[in-house]
């Protein structure tokens, strides 16, 4: 399993952002997949998640409205698309496979693999 992000950089507060990541060595349309979060000094923590059918989508509240995520099982790619970003944003994201094709993963737990991680930093 390769995950591979891309998309992080700096960006003023109430600007947008698109996170990529393209998966590897397994048959992505098969597997449930998510982003997580680390931001310094604190553990990591879910934000969004979307199940095998797209249309089942899951979010942190704290980003809930702000940050779509979605999938193109064509060409085997995981985006999170932020909006609104906020200072409290900032951290490392990492796209997760999930560990059960069927589950949703909405827990450190419940994921399989992970990503090397692309880092936002939002400016206030």
């Amino acid at each position: 399993v390769q995950l591979v992000e891309s998309g992080g950089g700096l960006v003023e507060a109430g600007g947008s952002l698109r996170l990529s990541c393209v998966a590897s060595g397994f048959t992505f349309s098969n597997y449930g997949m998510g982003w997580f979060r680390q931001a310094p000094g604190k553990e990591r923590e879910f934000v969004a998640a979307i199940g095998r059918i797209a249309t089942n989508t899951y979010y942190a509240d704290s980003v809930k409205g702000r940050f779509t995520i979605s999938r193109d099982n064509a060409k085997n790619t995981l985006l999170l698309q932020m909006n609104s970003l906020e200072p409290e944003d900032t951290a490392d994201y990492y796209c997760v496979q999930s560990a059960n094709p069927f589950g949703a993963v909405v827990s450190v737990s419940a994921v399989g693999s992970w990503g090397q991680g692309t880092q936002v930093t939002v400016s206030s």
